[in-house]
């Protein structure tokens, strides 16, 4: 089985900051005042058992060789199932007296287990600082706040007639939007491959709690990132001129 991707950022991380270490320990002489990143990025949740897929969006300014700041958006689907323990323990204790009245009925079997597939899609806006230890001539090293508003709609897939109509109970629409601020931290290495180009590895720790008319808790997710960075605009490094 291969190892799972979120294996891999970290992994990648290490090996370009080794790399790079090895290249040299002479501080970057080159700083440009701007940047733009696009990248892969996936989210994984554990505590829901969610996996989602997407893609990474970063823009910034360097204010100072170790500062700067931009913004950050993130997107990514994925599919999940939503099973009771997960609820809040008033539902928890509604939908399992409505279970064993329809087990009691002869309706469903006695062994009858309630699980309710789930699409998925998520959006991460974030704005605010970030600090760079350019140490490194072909490596920037940067950790950040990860301060922002987190979006998600999730769309109930009930697979049998129960399922279906405790669906139509809990989401009438047929589908859930939510919005809600997140906080964590995050950081990287971005491999400097040219004066223009380079290489960013980055992962985020967030805690968020969304719909909270439904899960009974908050929840951690892991945002993981690679992308190619494009730098343009003034050498803020370069000595004043006399």
């Amino acid at each position: 089985m291969l190892p799972r991707t979120r294996f891999i950022i970290p992994f990648l991380s290490g090996w370009l900051l080794l790399y790079c270490a090895e290249r040299g320990h002479a501080q970057q002489t080159d700083v440009q005042r701007y940047d733009v990143y696009a990248g892969f990025a996936g989210f994984e949740t554990p505590e829901l058992n969610l996996a989602q897929r997407g893609l990474h969006l970063q823009g910034g300014e360097n204010v100072r060789r170790w500062l700067s700041v931009g913004f950050d958006y993130s997107e990514g689907s994925g599919h999940n199932a939503l099973t009771p323990k997960l609820l809040k323990t008033s539902l928890q204790q509604e939908l399992g007296m409505e279970i064993q009245g329809l087990i009691l009925e002869g309706v469903i079997p006695a062994n009858y287990q309630l699980v309710v597939p789930l699409d998925a899609y998520s959006q991460t806006f974030a704005a605010g600082p970030q600090l760079a230890y350019r140490h490194f001539r072909q490596a920037t090293l940067f950790v950040r706040p990860s301060l922002g508003a987190i979006r998600q709609r999730v769309t109930p897939k009930p697979t049998d007639p129960i399922t279906t109509a405790i669906v139509a109970q809990l989401v009438p629409a047929g589908h859930k939007v939510d919005w809600q601020g997140f906080y964590g931290f995050g950081g990287g290495v971005e491999w400097i491959a040219t004066p223009h180009i380079g290489v960013r590895a980055q992962t985020d720790l967030v805690y968020w709690r969304l719909f909270n008319d439904l899960l009974a808790n908050g929840t951690w997710t892991t945002r993981y990132a690679i992308g190619l960075t494009w730098h343009w605009g003034k050498n803020i490094a370069a000595p004043a001129a006399p």
